[in-house]
């Protein structure tokens, strides 16, 4: 019997998720034409992999030796519309309609357009297609009053790309001249910027339950009210979408939403707080987690949680605020499994929630007695590292949390962002806190950081991304959001930066953004800034 009622789902079973995410780097023509040379790097998702490790290892170019201020810097920047919120996606030797084999940028802006770039020109020349999302008589959303996404609202949340149907699928807000908002889910060509597929398609929703913003015995979907600002997932051809609020302004709940990447028709819907309020899922712009056996992973943030549970230990009203959940893809869908701090009621009341924070799954790991694990790692405003087991994650004990590692005290603030994972390692940046190290043996994270930084990141902390070639030449970017700089350090001794923007004497500066993660492809790194994306490499 499932916990929670779930609307038609289409099968999404991958037989094999790809290290870059179902659909990936494959050879399939683009929007019938060939797409050239096989890709040797693509980014067509949020932090590399639908796991979210945030790791490239395809890197060959880039290395400690040269990543340096001597031989590295700012090479230029893609001028935009509007801020750029959403992580810059890359495909490799893109066989384009206007410009023949390039190597192409795709950057989504809160203007509600969407631009493709030559990767290589670093800035100079003209976009290789720019299109906008808006209506006819439409403008982006305005900012609700709320500072967060600011001053207009448009596509917040990081798009993917799928190559093998030749498609970038993003989500766009929009109002019209009356008042009215829409949200609306797009499939772009990746050559022209063609609308794919009868798209696009406006996101409507209800769902049985009474809790905030109910009518009728249904939680209604307000598209003026909602935010889709984690990034989006596609898993065997769904689009996996997920709303929270504009700082938390009532009244929301937690949606879930799926749509078909074929046709862009709603899939399903799911609402993780029908009888209550709030659990918006947010995760800092982070994004949903899948692993190899087609399951979701993320976590809400702070919001009704029924501490009164039923006979297999879930909420009896349903309502599962501040969880770390996973959703089957059995259908009906159902919440399988969770977790929630044992605190989770306090926490929410003083809006500590644990969904500030972003999913990392771990590879399997072979612990002490010989057992394979499945873990999966978060952390949140709390600043307790959680550790756990994807096939028993311990669901709420109000005495102690049961599950399969805690540590604590080893951050010095809470996170507004997610670990990064690479060669054995969970690579955190907490707010106010150094980039630390947490190695991993029998399948237990250390309990204290092997190697930090020496330089400490003001809020809202750093997603680090890892670039790698294989398991050699390991260097972790991070961004530092107040001063606007790009950092990188040695992999292996995180005590050594190699590189700091801010210390190039103006060479290299850029504007900072919120949230934002760089992104490393084929020899450069792209940052994302408030009218623009700043291109890094090596210097000429």
């Amino acid at each position: 019997m499932s916990r929670f009622r779930f609307l038609s789902w289409t099968a999404f079973l991958c037989a094999a998720l790809l290290p870059a995410g179902c659909g990936s780097s494959s050879s399939p023509a683009l929007n019938g034409k060939p797409p050239g040379p096989s890709p040797s790097t693509d980014v067509i998702t949020y932090h590399y992999d639908n796991q979210r490790t945030g790791q490239n290892l395809n890197e060959t170019t880039l290395s400690p030796a040269n990543v340096n201020s001597t031989k590295f810097g700012k090479l230029g920047e893609f001028a935009v519309d509007g801020k750029v919120d959403a992580q810059p996606l890359y495909l490799s030797t893109v066989n384009t309609s206007s410009q023949g084999t390039k190597n192409v940028l795709y950057v989504a802006t809160e203007h509600d357009s969407v631009y493709a770039f030559d990767a290589d020109s670093a800035g100079a020349g003209a976009p290789i297609w720019k299109v906008s999302l808006l209506g006819v008589g439409e403008s982006p959303s305005d900012d609700h009053g709320c500072g967060q996404v600011t001053p207009e609202i448009g596509i917040t949340s990081t798009p993917v790309i799928d190559r093998t149907r030749g498609a970038i699928y993003v989500v766009a807000v929009s109002k019209n001249g009356s008042g009215q908002y829409f949200q609306r889910i797009h499939a772009l060509g990746l050559t022209t910027g063609q609308e794919l597929f009868g798209g696009p398609k406006t996101v409507t929703a209800s769902y049985p339950g009474t809790g905030a913003g109910s009518s009728g015995g249904n939680v209604v979907f307000v598209p003026g009210q909602y935010l889709e600002r984690p990034g989006l997932l596609e898993i065997s051809g769904t689009i996996v979408t997920t709303w929270g609020s504009h700082c938390d302004q009532g009244p929301y709940t937690a949606w879930v939403m799926t749509f078909s990447a074929d046709t862009l028709a709603q899939a399903s819907v799911l609402n993780l707080v029908p009888n209550g309020s709030e659990g918006g899922i947010w995760m800092s712009g982070t994004a949903p987690a899948a692993d190899v056996s087609g399951n979701i992973f993320f976590i809400l943030g702070n919001g009704t949680f029924d501490a009164i549970l039923d006979a297999d230990g879930f909420p009896t009203n349903h309502d599962c605020g501040n969880c770390f959940v996973k959703l089957s893809s059995t259908v009906p869908m159902s919440l399988t499994d969770y977790f929630t701090p044992s605190n989770t009621v306090s926490e929410s009341n003083a809006d500590l929630d644990f969904g500030s924070g972003g999913p990392l799954l771990l590879p399997d790991m072979t612990d002490a007695s010989g057992k394979t694990r499945h873990l999966a790692v978060g952390a949140g405003k709390d600043a307790n590292i959680y550790v756990l087991d994807r096939d028993n994650m311990g669901k709420f004990n109000a005495s102690q949390n049961q599950i399969y590692q805690q540590i604590s005290g080893q951050l010095a603030g809470g996170v507004f962002s997610k670990p990064s994972y690479f060669n054995g390692t969970v690579y955190f940046a907490a707010v106010g806190d150094a980039l630390k190290a947490f190695p991993i043996a029998s399948a237990k994270l250390a309990t204290a950081p092997s190697l930090q930084s020496s330089h400490t990141f003001s809020y809202p902390g750093a997603s680090p991304s890892i670039s790698a070639n294989g398991a050699t030449n390991g260097i972790v970017w991070a961004v530092e959001y107040s001063g606007a700089s790009l950092h990188a350090f040695d992999a292996t001794n995180l005590g050594n930066e190699l590189y700091d923007s801010s210390t190039t004497g103006g060479r290299d500066s850029f504007s900072g953004n919120k949230f934002i993660t760089p992104v490393v492809a084929n020899g450069k790194v792209y940052v994302g800034t408030p009218n623009s994306v700043a291109v890094f490499g090596l210097l000429p």
